[in-house]
């Protein structure tokens, strides 16, 4: 399960390290995609798989907005020795990535975020809207 928040930079040359707990669970090979709310999807190949398996499982009419989506500007990812990944110039500009980033755990998938993109959507976070969400999980 990937899980926390860490602090990165970008360097001038696209590269950042993720994290060497999620490099654990990703495993050698993993995919960086478009996300939603202006951040990157990280996931591993087991995840990749049954993302792709469950949009190509859809009618065309539904799925092929989210196979454009998801899969044209997808990339595959092996770390080098220092643990950093390229990310390509298109990823970096949808999720507006310029230096100071947040890899956070979200369960099956991490996610890379502008930090401070990521700072402004938790603000928007209430309790009140957290737990109404916790209702849904009877907790």
């Amino acid at each position: 399960m990937l899980i926390g928040e860490y602090q990165h930079n970008i360097d001038p040359k696209g590269r950042v390290i993720v994290p060497s707990k999620f490099r654990e669970d990703l495993g050698e090979r993993f995919y960086v995609t478009k996300g939603l709310d202006g951040c990157l999807f990280v996931l591993s190949p087991t995840e990749w798989d049954k993302l792709q398996e469950k949009i190509m499982a859809m009618p065309i009419s539904k799925a092929r907005s989210l196979q454009r989506f998801f899969f044209s500007g997808a990339a595959e990812m092996e770390p080098d020795k220092q643990g950093r990944i390229l990310l390509p110039q298109h990823l970096r500009e949808y999720a507006g990535l310029t230096k100071d980033v947040a890899f956070i755990g979200a369960s099956r998938r991490a996610e890379l975020w502008d930090a401070a993109r990521w700072r402004e959507f938790n603000s928007g976070l209430t309790e009140e809207a957290i737990a109404e969400a916790m209702d849904e999980l009877e907790l």
